[in-house]
């Protein structure tokens, strides 16, 4: 084996495979494009071969780059194993816990528990990473998922904890100005823009309110909550977040239309480390014990609506 041989150089060769791009890559790996650059630069000289095409698209892996690439996923696959069988022996109550989630789960769910969590545990730290993308638990980017989804991955330990339930809310003052038995085409509405077009919200606003009538759009639910709030108009919200809301009222029952499982995740391997088995487990105690996590309600509605 080459003696100047760096495992580095293959994880950048990896970033820039599967980014398409070496902007791409610097953000996943947190560098600067310039390091990027510098180690496929230097992992092509030390190889002798050219591993990218570089066209106006993208960064394309050449024959030997595909190569390569079969290669050090095998390895990268093997060093990941190794890395979490170890990481399966630890048996303390300490140490970094990596979690993501949602910005509404995180809402929801773990900001109201964080403190009950921190005084039981106070020698683990957690990390919270708030996206709505699914980080990769396979190559341990994180350690725990907690994910509304009906499709939970098939390669994941989990266990649903909870149900996500969606109905029409207004601001009461809003509503003391417009009504609250009005039909929803004399109501003005906040909807969600193209890149949430995904969610069961958006098809089902196009069908049931005029285009006229929706008068913001935006791709980020808990801003539709304080637009709401402040009285720019009606929206589908999530009920464990409007339901404790004073100034909101449900104009609707839940949709079981939009009704979405939630889900907390980790890897197999990991299922015997103490430190996230005390965070898993006591999500999964806080989820159950609260009923807006388990589709209930706490208010009636505002009016019953043919």
């Amino acid at each position: 084996m080459n003696a100047d041989m760096d495992w580095d150089d293959y994880r950048y060769f990896l970033a820039v495979e599967r980014a398409g791009s070496v902007l791409g890559a610097a953000r996943r790996l947190g560098v600067n494009h310039t390091t990027v650059l510098r180690r496929i630069a230097g992992l092509e000289k030390r190889l002798g071969v050219r591993l990218f095409e570089r066209l106006r698209t993208g960064y394309t892996p050449t024959a030997a780059g595909e190569e390569l690439r079969e290669v050090a996923q095998r390895v990268e696959h093997a060093l990941l194993s190794a890395e979490h069988r170890l990481a399966g022996q630890d048996l303390q109550l300490s140490g970094i816990v990596r979690v993501t989630t949602t910005d509404t789960l995180f809402r929801g769910l773990l900001l109201p528990r964080l403190p009950e969590f921190r005084r039981l545990h106070p020698r683990i730290q957690l990390q919270v990473i708030g996206t709505n993308q699914l980080a990769n638990l396979t190559r341990r980017e994180v350690d725990v998922a907690i994910r509304a989804t009906n499709r939970p991955p098939d390669n994941m330990l989990g266990r649903k904890i909870g149900v996500a339930r969606w109905a029409v809310y207004g601001a009461r003052a809003y509503l003391d100005q417009r009504g609250d038995d009005l039909s929803f085409d004399q109501y003005d509405w906040i909807g969600l823009d193209e890149t949430l077009a995904h969610l069961p919200e958006y098809p089902w606003l196009e069908r049931h309110v005029p285009p006229e009538r929706i008068v913001l759009r935006l791709n980020n639910l808990l801003h539709k909550i304080d637009l709401v709030k402040h009285g720019h108009g009606v929206a589908l919200l999530l009920c464990f977040l409007a339901e404790p809301e004073p100034g909101l009222l449900r104009l609707t029952e839940p949709n079981p239309l939009f009704d979405t499982d939630i889900w907390l995740l980790s890897h197999p391997d990991l299922r015997q480390v103490a430190r996230i088995r005390a965070f898993t487990e006591f999500i999964a105690r806080c989820a159950a014990a609260d009923p807006l996590l388990q589709g209930g309600l706490l208010k009636p509605r505002s009016r019953e609506r043919d």
